[in-house]
């Protein structure tokens, strides 16, 4: 091991190592320093976190079914469709929607802090071997120096 130069791994490796992979669940923060902005993402997010959930999917569900029995016994097919289309697939899909939007944007939220970590990483270790080179080029430097004194003084 050299005397020369010491390494000094990067922080986030460890950190990285002891905390894992990420997961989604971890994905619920809210700190911008507006207070009104804050506010609106709180009830933003609230809203969506109830909207976006499968229980939300199933009663609206039932909601759409209520209308379901009048719609069929109309017996009119644009009716019907419009009743499919507006009012199941609407009410239905958007909480499943959201809450599938909900997973991927928390999962690429943290994959992107993660690359971004990474990559500072690799920036601080490839800083370190420029420094070890460096104090090997210093080493290398006063090893010829001495090589070329020798030759001197034969």
């Amino acid at each position: 091991m050299s005397t020369v130069f010491t390494h000094t791994p990067h922080p986030h490796i460890e950190q990285r190592s002891r905390i894992g992979p990420a997961k989604t669940i971890d994905q619920r923060k809210l700190d911008h320093p507006n207070p009104v902005v804050r506010l609106n993402a709180r009830v933003g997010l609230r809203i969506t976190l109830v909207v976006g959930t499968m229980w939300c999917a199933y009663l609206f569900t039932i909601i759409s079914l209520v209308s379901a029995p009048s719609a069929f016994k109309s017996g009119d097919s644009l009716i019907i469709i419009s009743w499919i289309a507006q009012t199941f697939l609407q009410l239905v899909l958007l909480p499943v929607i959201i809450v599938g939007q909900n997973i991927q944007a928390a999962a690429a939220d943290k994959r992107a802090e993660d690359t971004y970590n990474d990559a500072d990483a690799v920036l601080h270790e490839a800083i370190q071997i420029q420094q070890h080179l460096e104090a090997q080029d210093q080493e290398i430097a006063k090893i010829v120096q001495a090589m070329k004194d020798l030759r001197a003084a034969s």
